[in-house]
């Protein structure tokens, strides 16, 4: 049997209905869309970048000022420093005929050595703000950079001595804060609870203060860094996972010593960056 044909020849079919001017209508209609969303990114993208740009402006400007007020010596310092070294660049540039070309150079170097002055001179200032004060080897535990976990406060006196637990590539690390006397027995007691379930994870204790014996607070950061990587990624999460059935009572003082408010919170930043 002869299949029937439409009666009305106006009648779209299949793809017939749709002319060149709709499918081009539907193109451009996407490719429209498509355009406003991929120039949205960018600018979202950009606005972005510019608002980290200027949080980060912000916090070195508080940095500056509250290292200055604890630094009177600071604008000097790095003027100094700025001087000193675009001149050595500029002496350089001299001896080969130069000058001007390495006008640029010299005073890139020369902010270069007046910031990292800055640094030095602001994170010297945030140490001698919290040397001394309950928390502050926790303080400076939790700004490490790596992989590293601070259980801060794991055993405690009432007289604000306390010990830290740190977890990382070298093992275990318990560091004590305080009176000697005092955080010895503590931590003595943390290192036998730890060595139960630390298994052939090396544990590593360390006291804060200037006697012999100790270590600086200044210089604990780089000291726990320094320790040799003795765990592989598997055998450390396995190890933490088996410290955090401890727990451990948290130290009965605030999580970090930050006398000076939003002050000491720039001086944490800096230090951190470290």
């Amino acid at each position: 049997m002869a299949r029937s044909k439409p009666t009305d020849p106006s009648a779209p079919t299949g793809k017939a209905g749709r002319g060149p001017g709709a499918g081009a209508r539907g193109r451009s209609g996407a490719t429209a869309a498509g355009g406003k969303s991929g120039a949205g990114k960018p600018e979202k993208a950009r606005g972005g970048r510019l608002k980290r740009i200027g949080n980060q402006a912000r916090m070195i400007k508080q940095a500056y000022s509250l290292t200055r007020k604890n630094d009177p010596k600071l604008p000097w310092v790095m003027l100094i420093a700025f001087v000193a070294v675009a001149a050595v660049v500029e002496l350089v540039a001299v001896l080969f005929g130069s000058p001007f070309l390495f006008l640029p150079i010299a005073v890139l170097f020369g902010l270069l050595a007046a910031m990292i002055v800055f640094g030095r001179r602001a994170q010297g200032s945030a140490y001698r703000q919290v040397e001394g004060q309950p928390g502050a080897a926790a303080w400076v535990l939790e700004g490490m950079r790596g992989d590293w976990q601070v259980s801060s406060g794991v055993a405690a006196t009432t007289q604000m001595d306390a010990v830290h637990r740190v977890t990382g590539r070298p093992g275990i690390i318990l560091v004590g804060e305080g009176v000697p006397s005092r955080v010895r027995p503590l931590m003595a007691q943390e290192k036998k609870k730890v060595a139960r379930i630390a298994g052939d994870a090396p544990i590593y204790d360390l006291l804060v203060g200037d006697e012999q014996g100790q270590v600086p607070l200044r210089k604990l950061s780089p000291h726990v860094m320094k320790l040799p990587r003795n765990l592989s990624g598997a055998e450390l999460n396995a190890l933490r996972k088996r410290l955090s059935a401890l727990g451990g009572p948290r130290m009965p003082v605030p999580g970090g010593p930050l006398p000076g408010g939003r002050q000491m919170s720039v001086s944490q930043r800096q230090v951190r960056r470290r």
